[in-house]
């Protein structure tokens, strides 16, 4: 099972030995590719060779390049033939209207009830107000609930003078933990063969990540709890090292999924292919999602 996050925040040299990524630097690393789900590479003096590249792509690891800025700016997504790839292109190309309306509405339900728990972990804010919201959001989410949910959810939980244009180590956290999220989501649903530029909702012609930021959605409030509870001040605009090491292992925390408690990581996989299912002739109903539950980091057996 995948589970590995590896972050290079040094001057490294990368390669492959055999079955296994070789990270070269004062002290050398050996990690196997089947272990590893992401690698975020954070330094201007990392280089590595082909080989790596295509063992990325052959064992289904995303690999993040960050830029001068340090946010992740790009990712090498391993677009691995699958079986039905070109069926299921052609499948999300005809999704009526009506369907993807109503799987909107259920992927932004759990993303406000997430919010939700978020605020009632925190213990700020009027929890209850936001699960209203979430039951009143209707097919297509005509009503913008997810706007007006936000709209009180951000203030409640970093204050209100907050909002996500200013600059500071709040907004440059949650920047980075929703890209390394965004990248697992777009990694997850092209090895279920699906093409991440065709969404559900996002449809945006400049975007080649509109369906994962329609699957990346209840997964938000992860980061955002992440966020809140390692909140530091606004004065210290950087992120460390171990700020950066703590938003990538978001991928290992434990969420609620309707087959069990599992890995982020796993949940976002469980859940591109419940999207599979929806192209394929199911409903809305069939969508499986997470439920944030805390921040505890799963336990795997060795």
């Amino acid at each position: 099972m995948v589970w590995r996050s590896v972050i290079i925040s040094q001057p490294a040299k990368l390669k492959r030995e055999h079955f296994s990524l070789v990270v070269e630097q004062e002290q050398s690393a050996r990690v196997p590719f089947e272990d590893i789900a992401v690698i975020v590479l954070n330094n201007r003096e990392i280089t590595l060779t082909h080989p790596v590249l295509s063992a990325c792509a052959e064992y289904g690891i995303g690999l993040f390049a960050t830029g001068d800025n340090h946010q992740p700016s790009g990712v090498f997504l391993p677009f691995q033939s699958h079986s039905r790839a070109t069926r299921i292109l052609r499948l999300q190309l005809d999704m009526d209207k009506p369907t993807c309306k109503r799987a909107w509405a259920t992927v932004v339900q759990q993303k406000i009830r997430n919010q939700a728990i978020c605020l009632r972990t925190m213990n700020t804010g009027d929890a209850e107000r936001l699960e209203s919201y979430a039951r009143r959001v209707r097919s297509g989410d005509t009503g913008n609930m997810e706007a007006q949910a936000s709209a009180y959810y951000f203030p409640q939980l970093f204050g209100r003078s907050f909002h996500r244009s200013q600059n500071g180590w709040c907004n440059a956290a949650l920047d980075y933990g929703y890209a390394v999220m965004r990248g697992a989501c777009a990694r997850a649903l092209v090895a279920h063969g699906m093409l991440p530029t065709i969404g559900l909702f996002h449809s945006s012609e400049q975007n080649a990540f509109n369906l994962a930021d329609d699957l990346i959605e209840p997964y938000r409030p992860i980061i955002d709890l992440h966020v809140a509870t390692h909140r530091k001040t606004d004065n210290e605009q950087e992120l460390s090292p171990s700020d950066k090491s703590g938003l990538v292992g978001l991928l290992n925390v434990d969420v609620s999924m309707p087959r069990g408690v599992m890995s982020t990581l796993s949940s976002i996989e469980q859940a591109a292919e419940s999207f599979a299912r929806l192209y394929d002739g199911g409903s809305e109903l069939i969508l499986e999602l997470p439920k944030l539950i805390g921040l505890l980091q799963h336990r795997y057996e060795m």
